[in-house]
């Protein structure tokens, strides 16, 4: 059991003050749930307690003793674990593979014990609950899986202190059950837990103390026992938060978006999306819910154009677009936020100023004769930076840098950025803080009530309800449920989502 204290911990980075003094301690057999803005300093924080970056000031203290890391092996060997937000696998490995590279039990010459790795993977997951086949291929495994694989690879190198960094971002409403079964499990071993989480729900339901940080600075602690979300949305933000979306009765026009009897099937020709068919109106939003792997994802693939059908009908603003590019549809009026911001929405190596004219590069207004007209494209981004408060405001770092919630700020900015008449949004507030998420949200309502048509896909059952005038629900590539907002409640649209059909 290790007891852990951070004491004036400062890191200063060229133009940013990404911690400014922060002091905190964490108790074995106890989760903290560490809260803040996207920008707030959170993640940059465990970077530093896992090695990443040195702290300028400041010191760790592991059971009352200063320690100093150089890197991420010297905090493994004191007993430091991190889940990433974006899960450190290589995905054609097995599992026991994963788990055990760096660490591999060798034999003679260097011959990897493959029973040694196989069983060591195996008592693991046994004991903390982790249950996973330690020679699956990871490629092949659903994310809450990976997760495990995560959660056993630093057990194994004998974590005592465990951080998460976003552990539920991309985690279905029954797999973020099943990883709060398992934190309570580690809590009860004796496990140090931070977790850092922008869901303030999860927070108060899980932790045994919050810490928020705002601007770099911890600038407050709550008993979860005792505070609300808006209490903590508001020491979050420096302001009260909204934290439902304010909209009027959405005001229908004509149709924009007309999918007929959509089939997708996958390489074996089993049907992902099964036989889908909805009109998409001007100045309505409609929600897809269900459980995350149902459909949706190629559902939007194909609506958008980064996936062919292998029938049916996908017209825009009456054009027939079913077989035409991402590109052309985009010309038509088209906007889409990805759901996978890293691997769909971003070039994580290209500069932000870059990544906001993705969709837009070739137009008259960025692109000249030869060359890319930079003076115009700075403008863009300053503006852009500014009104969706992307953090840090330097437009000419790399994507990369960004938090994940700034990363999907700039997306967002990008795509909202342009008047479109169909705008198709997966996951749109994915890892993103509960100011940036009241703020998107009212994007999404305004865009609606200029006359847009919206289609908005998620797993966060709320978030559907909340913005949504109406809402599909998809269980086993089929809409199973067509409901009105007003006149449906979360269980019934939870009972659709589990696959009941009366």
């Amino acid at each position: 059991m290790t007891r852990l204290e951070l004491r004036g911990i400062t890191k200063r980075f060229p133009g940013v003050i990404a911690n400014q003094d922060i002091s905190l301690k964490a108790e074995p057999g106890q989760v903290l749930a560490l809260v803040g803005e996207n920008g707030a300093g959170k993640t940059t924080l465990m970077n530093i307690l896992y090695g990443l970056y040195q702290p300028d000031d400041g010191q760790i203290l592991l059971d009352d003793k200063p320690v100093k890391f150089k890197g991420p092996g010297d905090a493994i060997a004191a007993g430091i674990g991190m889940v990433h937000q974006h899960f450190m696998l290589v995905p054609v490995f097995t599992v026991y593979e994963n788990v055990i590279l760096g660490v591999e039990p060798t034999g003679a010459a260097g011959v990897i014990k493959t029973k040694v790795a196989r069983d060591e993977v195996i008592e693991i997951s046994n004991r903390y609950g982790l249950a996973v086949d330690p020679d699956a291929l990871v490629e092949d495994l659903p994310v809450g899986i990976r997760q495990r694989v995560e959660i056993i690879k630093v057990l194994l190198r004998g974590a005592q202190v465990l951080v998460f960094d976003e552990p539920t971002s991309v985690l279905t409403p029954q797999e973020v059950e099943e990883f709060f079964v398992i934190v309570k499990e580690l809590r009860d071993a004796g496990k140090t837990i931070i977790f850092i989480t922008h869901k303030l729900k999860e927070a108060i339901s899980f932790s045994n103390q919050i810490v928020v940080l705002r601007g770099g600075q911890v600038v407050g602690s709550a008993d979860p026992k005792t505070v609300s979300e808006e209490e903590v949305a508001a020491m979050m933000v420096g302001r009260e938060v909204d934290l439902v979306v304010d909209k009027e009765v959405a005001r229908v026009g004509e149709v924009k978006l007309r999918v007929r009897n959509l089939m997708v099937v996958d390489d074996y020709g089993r049907p992902l999306v099964d036989g889908v068919t909805f009109d998409l109106k001007g100045g309505e939003i409609v929600g897809v819910a269900g459980v995350q792997g149902n459909g949706q994802t190629e559902l939007v693939e194909v609506i958008t154009g980064l996936r062919q059908p292998a029938k049916g009908q996908v017209e825009l603003l009456g054009v027939d677009v079913t077989f035409k590019s991402a590109r052309e549809r985009h010309a038509l009026g088209m906007a889409h936020v990805p759901e996978d911001r890293q691997d769909m929405g971003m070039v994580g190596a290209f500069s932000v100023m870059e990544n906001l004219i993705l969709d837009s590069y070739y137009s008259p207004t960025f692109a000249g004769a030869i060359t890319l007209k930079r003076q115009p494209i700075a403008k863009n981004a300053v503006d852009l930076v500014e009104q969706f408060d992307i953090r840090p405001p330097m437009p000419a770092v790399a994507a990369s840098t960004l938090s994940g919630g700034n990363q999907q700020k700039m997306i967002v900015a990008r795509e909202f950025s342009r008047d479109v008449p169909v705008i198709v949004c997966s996951q749109p507030t994915r890892g993103v803080d509960v100011g940036s998420i009241e703020y998107i949200h009212a994007q999404i309502v305004a865009k609606r009530d200029q006359g847009a048509a919206v289609l908005v896909v998620s797993t966060e059952l709320d978030e559907v309800i909340a913005l949504s005038d109406r809402i599909l629900v998809m269980f086993q590539g089929r809409v199973v449920a067509e409901r009105v907002t007003s006149e449906t409640s979360p269980t019934e649209l939870g009972l659709y989502m589990a696959g009941r059909t009366n």
